[in-house]
């Protein structure tokens, strides 16, 4: 893992009217770090990653990453800059097949691909992430994981230096946990930082270097996850005993 910064929130608020989703946040995630991002609904993880991706404007602060300012930039720039994001509820393009839906990550992104070589891409992709030989058939007849596989796919498609996960392990049964959870390891080990929103604590233990707790909010805990989901506060007003 490397030393340099990924991302960087400076003092990063967001106001909706009277009410402050992110409240003056302060943390910084390394480089090639697998980072998970807890709390209760509400706490304001979702709205941190639309802070990063471009989906909504900060309120004060910024984002820095990797040493530029990327807060103030529209969503299209921002993935121009290496940062891709998968979504809480999957977003599929219905009238376009698997292939055609993969391909719509590499035409807009960081890297972008024509013809022969954003075929191959995808080809590539599809094998990455186990849909190979299923990329004519429509959004429709795929079952949830793979749904779930075709919005990596498309996100990893343009080679993002950054790859945000909202809440991608959601719905899974215990053995398509046990894959998708492969599946994001390996996206690390090709070089990437991983931004992880995530309510499966065994999953958050078994992924992230590190990890924040946020409540209305504001970050309350920071570190290792067993440290944090050990921590006595963390567990009593936030994560429950059980959850543990």
């Amino acid at each position: 893992m490397s030393n340099s910064v990924a991302l960087s929130f400076q003092n990063v608020t967001k106001n909706f009217g009277g009410l402050t989703a992110v409240d003056k946040v302060n943390f910084d995630i390394r480089d090639n770090e697998v980072f998970g991002l807890i709390g209760p609904n509400g706490s304001g993880k979702t709205t941190v990653l639309d802070l990063v991706s471009g989906l909504l404007r900060l309120s004060s602060g910024k984002i820095i990453s990797y040493d530029k300012k990327i807060s103030g930039k529209t969503s299209a720039q921002i993935a121009r800059r290496g940062v891709s994001r998968t979504f809480q509820l999957v977003r599929m393009l219905p009238t376009l097949n698997v292939k055609e839906n993969i391909a719509s990550g590499g035409v807009f992104g960081f890297r972008r691909y024509r013809r022969k070589e954003l075929d191959r891409k995808v080809n590539y992709m599809m094998s990455q992430v186990g849909l190979t030989g299923k990329g004519m058939l429509p959004i429709t007849m795929l079952t949830y994981i793979d749904q779930k596989r075709v919005e990596l796919a498309r996100a990893l498609m343009s080679d993002p230096k950054i790859i945000l996960l909202d809440e991608w392990l959601a719905g899974l049964n215990p053995t398509e946990m046990k894959i998708g959870i492969n599946l994001i390891s390996g996206i690390r080990y090709e070089g990437r930082t991983v931004v992880v929103v995530e309510h499966h604590m065994e999953a958050i233990r078994s992924l992230c270097d590190r990890c924040i707790v946020m409540n209305s909010g504001q970050t309350i805990a920071e570190g290792k996850p067993n440290e944090v989901l050990n921590d006595e506060r963390v567990i009593s007003a936030y994560l429950g005993v059980g959850n543990a």
